[in-house]
């Protein structure tokens, strides 16, 4: 395959690549929430420990560990991406954008990168690698 064929078909790879982003950024989401409710794969929390369900760290962990494995097989996409990126809008506003304006100092990056993707996967949809996808295949045949 010539370097010409390869540019030319590139563009035609964006649905997997989105199925992709979102798996990939799934999984590195989830394990914010897993660490935050069961120490795994290690303990984030000041002193090792987890946090309660019932505080507002508990509902973000929930939100992280379950929304993200909604969003890692790809089910519920669009309402469940749309909410992640509002608990991640949050997310930095209480946690970080009150220490300074710069992501890189105030350590908010990462919620800042998620809200971000979710936000486009809540209009892009989740992609052809997803159940989402499936369902809606066999809805047409």
């Amino acid at each position: 395959m010539t370097e010409q064929n390869v540019i030319a078909k590139w563009p035609t790879w964006a649905p997997q690549l989105r199925s992709l982003l979102r798996i990939m950024a799934a999984f590195t989401f989830m394990q914010f929430g897993t660490a935050k409710l069961f120490a795994f794969p290690g303990a984030i929390m000041p002193g090792g420990g987890t946090v309660p369900v019932a505080s507002l760290l508990g509902v973000a962990a929930i939100l992280e560990a379950f929304g993200g494995l909604f969003l890692l097989v790809g089910l519920f996409t669009r309402p469940v991406a749309f909410l992640l990126a509002g608990e991640m809008a949050v997310a930095y506003f209480l946690g970080h954008g009150s220490h300074g304006f710069w992501t890189v100092l105030n350590l908010g990056t990462p919620a800042v990168i998620y809200c971000f993707v979710w936000l486009y996967l809540s209009a892009a949809g989740a992609g052809p690698w997803s159940l989402d996808a499936r369902i809606a295949r066999s809805k047409t045949i």
